[in-house]
């Protein structure tokens, strides 16, 4: 090939290159022109697994605590309502948290927990706000993982210690206690034992800050075992700071053997008495009397140290030197230095963190799995967890009833099933209940009957809820209760998040997992076994877990399981499962033959997290993978189109430590992608080849699973309960030029003929509001007018909005995307000013099912946009009969109007004939006549919302009590509502045609009428 010719090849390359790229980058529409739309917080409000907490000096009633998944949360009012402070600047995991006590408003949270439990998740470093947490900046060590204390200077907020557990998952030279002299700016290492033992309990003395406590713990956490404890576990002392250190735990009456977590406390009534709670063959509650040198037992009750690693926790009183603290499963009290506990509980279980205040003993907070609880009587009783939206879930999935429910599994607590929407303001405890399993478990509602739900849990639980009757039955696979033994020695290995679902082809086929896949058409009365063992099957993973003081078996870390699976919703048979341990494999003939399928370029013993079946292609499917439970924190996203044989690894755009945890597919949009990570949301609108962030509001937090329901977008979090994006049709129709264009109005949602309204809420779920959203994008503000109309199909405008004001309702708008609600309705009756009624209302009914179009006007450029508004499946009223509905209550709506437009020309025909200066002879009787009129029609003497019960109702509210009647439901009008409403128009009308009587023959040659009634905007 010549050269001008190669030059000639190269620069075509080139340009296609080029152009290639651009037109790749032009599929990626700019956020500003969809971010109207937003995460919604369904809740439950009922409180997650908190690890540490903190009160503030000289202030009784504000509070922090760290949540495990959640980010930092405080309270001003002793705990009755709670708020996220981290929210908008980190959150996920937190481990830490710490208020200066020689300046309040500074204050110190560190990433990553020491509950270090199968879901733990890891940290982003050190926080510190100035303004008590109205905002943070980064204050360091950003990679240390997990930090479970921090201690600060009480005379130096710039002076802070940190206990660092590093990365639990691999040997970590970050490991060990860190100290800062500037406020987190620098930090420097004063204490490290090895790369597999960090700090876990770190005080200073309060009585000298330069005598500091420590304990360092050997743990290992791999995806199959747990173990505490090891050569590594030490407790020290340092007498200068930090800057030297005396091992305590090498001292002749210190317990030998193997240690494992300690916890350690100093009384501020005396330094030389320490306490500590040892993990050991020989452990249980010691004390020091002098200062650490020697130890003695004093309590070996198990009750204090079962389960060791999860608790560990010590805490001396504030005003007693024999008064201490022992947190596990319930938090013991003693008062004799320790000798004897009374054992005692918060509204939850599990006990993790106690602040109690300095100088009132009576005053203290206290971390448990469910969130944080205060006490201002030492602990007789304690505020609530259920307002606390920090709810851990695993998995979520949704039934089919109206409005559906969304269903997951709530760590350290029960399953829940809630409605994600309702008629009234706000999603509250009326609207969700327990179901079916354990706090781990998948859900499964039966797709024929929703009030029938399958759950599970560890130790291979499977139970059938019947909602409707109040029972429940266990239909476990193989009842063999495995509680604390292995996995080597089971018949089936149920991981304590094992999979369950129905075919979406055969609503009576119910599938669940071991390390084989299991069936049952009857129910769970018999399981047929019908693949062979789909895991690596490596012995030396599947033994205790646990040691080398402690064995936890609770199936968490049971491996070598088909953690997640799918059947393809295209084509009956084709099934998917995916292991924790690193496999894929595929059957295309419901279950005969098996072939791993998994992908040659990934690494082995990955986490297959979730697996989509593609809603479009039979051998089409995709998977999420996780590494990090083996310290690798990268995204591992994969998928094939033909059935496994060949895969592509699509993380494109995804930041390198946001490991994924699941991936779906858009069942109306092709190549629509969805992924949840650790850190953070994202979405692909070109099939996995780029990835781009979906985080709009959504907290920083774990998503742990995502479902798609009626272009509704659903996301189980680790720490923030249920969220959901309400309309993904915006995104459906987000395109780059968008953001080029004056304006634009996207296609609004078809939407349901049901109320609600949306109320921010620090108690409740926000609801949907009622109607229809109509979303759009303004490049800057409308010079002139915005208008918003709606039509029906006739072309009839039903009701209009504009910036310039519609009945004194106006519009309000900004540039960028925006987002309006109209509920529905046709245009309210009209009022006047001290209207008083009883048991009647004003509102325009809402329109019947049909299509309708929504017309935005700015700045006399018009676009137009269809929907469809469609019934209430709640109802079995028919389109005519709602017709009927909108009917009668528009005659009611059209009445009122004419007759208190009437009452308000009556008072405005008063008010200017008595300004008159030459009064005509028949005044008084004019005027006597309108008042005979208008207290037939409304009752004047009412003042007050109650007066009605004191000065009978008149016409008026009679007939818009017709209103209330029938606008209840979506009903037809009844024969005697008919009926009132024709006798009482009767009566009005008897009323109005005396008034026109009145203003044309007597009225009218006093005054101008026709100007009046243009003032008050009275049609003719």
């Amino acid at each position: 090939m010549n050269t001008n010719l190669k030059t000639a090849w190269s620069g075509l390359l080139l340009i296609l290159l080029l152009l290639g790229n651009s037109l790749s980058a032009q599929q990626i529409p700019d956020p500003k022109v969809y971010d109207a739309v937003q995460w919604r917080l369904i809740g439950p409000f009922r409180g997650g697994r908190a690890d540490a907490v903190s009160g503030v000096k000289g202030s009784d009633k504000t509070y922090y605590f760290a949540s495990t998944g959640g980010g930092i949360w405080k309270t001003t009012n002793a705990g009755q309502t709670w708020k996220s402070v981290s929210d908008g600047f980190f959150g996920g995991s937190m481990g830490a948290v710490a208020v200066s006590v020689s300046d309040t408003s500074i204050v110190y949270a560190g990433g990553g927990e020491k509950t270090v439990r199968g879901n733990v998740s890891f940290g982003y470093g050190i926080w510190k706000s100035a303004d008590a947490g109205k905002t943070w900046s980064r204050a360091g060590l950003d990679k240390s993982r997990f930090v479970s204390r921090l201690r600060i200077h009480p005379s130096n907020p710039n002076v802070v210690y940190a206990a660092v557990l590093g990365d639990i998952f691999k040997p970590d030279a970050t490991r060990g206690v860190y100290k800062t002299t500037d406020g987190g700016a620098t930090w420097q290492k004063v204490l490290f034992v090895n790369d597999v033992s960090g700090a876990v309990d770190l005080i200073l003395d309060p009585n000298n800050p330069d005598v500091i406590y420590a304990t360092t713990w050997e743990l290992k956490r791999t995806p199959y075992s747990l173990e505490s404890g090891g050569p590594g576990s030490k407790m020290f002392k340092s007498i200068d700071g930090g800057k030297t250190w005396d091992e305590l735990s090498a001292k002749a009456t210190f317990p030998k053997g193997v240690l494992g977590i300690m916890g350690v406390t100093v009384s501020p009534k005396n330094s030389n008495r320490l306490y500590a709670i040892i993990e050991n063959d020989n452990g249980g509650v010691f004390t020091s009397k002098d200062a650490g040198q020697t130890w003695e037992r004093v309590n070996e009750d198990r009750n204090l140290r079962q389960r060791a690693w999860y608790y560990s926790r010590i805490y001396a009183d504030t005003q007693d030197e024999e008064t201490l603290y022992v947190l596990n499963v319930d938090y013991h009290k003693s008062t004799d230095g320790g000798k004897t506990f009374k054992n005692f509980e918060a509204p939850h279980g599990d006990h993790h963190d106690l602040w109690i205040d300095p100088a009132n003993n009576q005053r203290m907070i206290i971390a448990d799995d469910g969130g944080a609880q205060v006490s201002e009587d030492g602990g007789a009783t304690w505020s609530t967890y259920m307002n606390q939206p920090t709810s851990q879930f695993y998995r979520v999935t949704t039934d089919n009833s109206f409005p559906y429910r969304i269903y997951g599994a709530q760590q350290d607590n029960s399953t829940v099933r809630i409605r994600h929407r309702n008629d009234g303001g706000a999603i509250t405890e009326a609207d969700w209940e327990p179901t079916a399993g354990g706090e781990s478990g998948w859900i499964a509602p039966d797709p024929l009957d929703n009030d029938i739900v399958y759950g599970g849990s560890y130790g291979g639980l499977l139970t059938r809820e019947n909602h409707r009757n109040g029972t429940s039955r266990t239909v476990n696979v193989w009842p063999d209760n495995p509680m604390g033994h292995g996995a080597e020695g089971m018949k089936y290995r149920f991981q304590w998040n094992f999979p369950i679902f129905f075919s979406p082809h055969n609503p009576k086929l119910l599938y669940t997992t071991s390390n084989q896949f299991h069936r049952s058409t009857n129910e769970g009365q018999s399981w047929e076994v019908f693949s062979p063992d789909l895991t690596r099957n490596d012995k030396s993973k599947l033994g205790p877990s646990g040691g080398p003081i402690t064995k936890d078996n609770t199936s968490v870390e049971y491996y070598a399981t088909i953690f997640t699976a799918a059947e393809s919703p295209v084509k009956q048979g084709i099934i998917w499962a995916g292991s924790d341990d690193g496999l894929v494999h595929v059957t295309l003939d419901n279950g005969k033959t098996w072939q791993n399928v998994t992908p040659k370029d990934m690494p082995e013993w990955l986490q297959i997290n979730s697996i989509e079946a593609s809603p479009f292609e039979a051998g089409e499917a995709y998977f999420a993978a996780t590494g990090y439970k083996s310290g690798n924190y990268a995204p591992y996203l994969y998928k094939t189109k033909d059935y496994g044989k060949t895969w592509t690894k699509i993380v494109s755009g995804i930041e390198a430590e946001h490991f994924t945890r699941v991936v779906r597919a858009d069942p109306v949009k092709k190549g629509m992608l969805y992924t949840g990570t650790e850190t953070g949301m994202y979405y692909s609108k070109d099939d996995g080849a780029s990835w781009h962030s979906l985080q709009l509001n959504l907290p920083i937090v774990p998503i742990t699973d995502l479902t798609i329901k009626e272009n509704n977008l659903i996301a189980a979090t680790q720490g923030r309960s249920f969220w959901i994006i309400d309309d993904l049709t915006v995104l459906h129709q987000a395109e780059p030029g968008i953001a080029n264009k004056a304006f634009h109005l996207y296609k609004p949602q078809d939407s349901y003929r049901i109320d609600g309204v949306k109320r921010n809420s620090l108690t409740n779920g926000s609801n949907r509001p009622g109607g229809v959203l109509v979303y759009y994008f303004l490049k800057e503000k409308p010079k002139q007018e915005l208008k918003i109309e709606f039509f029906n199909e006739k072309n009839e405008r039903i009701r209009w909005f504009s910036t310039k004001g519609v009945n004194g309702d106006t519009l309000k708008v900004k540039e960028g995307a925006g987002e309006f609600n109209w509920n529905l309705r046709a245009e309210n009756a009209e009022g006047f000013d001290g209207l008083i009624m009883w048991a009647a209302n004003l509102r325009g009914p809402k329109v019947v099912p049909g299509t309708y179009k929504v017309k935005m006007t700015v700045d006399g450029q018009a676009q137009e946009q269809s929907f469809k508004v469609l019934a209430d499946p709640r109802y079995e009223s028919t389109q005519a009969e709602l017709e009927e509905q909108y009917n009668f209550l528009l005659a009611v709506r059209d009445k009122i109007t004419e007759t208190h437009q009437t009452i308000k020309l009556i008072r405005a025909y008063r008010s200017e004939l008595d300004s008159l200066s030459t009064k005509p002879d028949n005044l008084e009787a004019i005027k006597a006549e309108m008042q005979e009129i208008e207290e037939t029609l409304y009752q004047t003497k009412n003042r007050s919302g109650q007066d009605p019960l004191n000065y009978p109702i008149r016409l008026n509210n009679k007939l818009a009590h017709l209103s209330s009647v029938v606008g209840n439901g979506d009903y037809k009008p009844t024969d005697q509502s008919e009926a009132v409403r024709k006798e009482l128009t009767e009566q009005i009308d008897v009323q109005l045609a005396r008034f026109r009587k009145l203003e044309r023959e007597q009225i009218s040659r006093l005054l101008n009428i026709e100007e009046m009634k243009t003032k008050l905007e009275i049609k003719k």
